[in-house]
């Protein structure tokens, strides 16, 4: 069986990672990533921190310049 490749831009150094939605299951999830050594930029409509994540002031900072950008809304 041929193995599929890709050439991820990140891959000789992590991801820069944008989190929207920092509550109760995506502050642990963004903490985590980071803890991993991810550089994590997230943002919640809420008043939030969450260690080693930098908190943007708005949706297009959050998205702006990342690799990935991961969502944890309600519905």
């Amino acid at each position: 069986m041929k193995q599929l490749s890709y050439d991820w831009p990140w891959k000789k150094s992590s991801p820069r990672l944008g989190f929207i939605g920092l509550g109760n299951m995506g502050a642990p999830m963004a903490r985590n990533l980071a803890k991993a050594g991810h550089d994590v930029t997230g943002f919640d409509v809420a008043t939030v921190t969450v260690d080693r994540v930098t908190i943007a002031p708005d949706l297009k900072s959050v998205a702006t310049g990342q690799d990935v950008v991961i969502t944890m809304l309600p519905n």
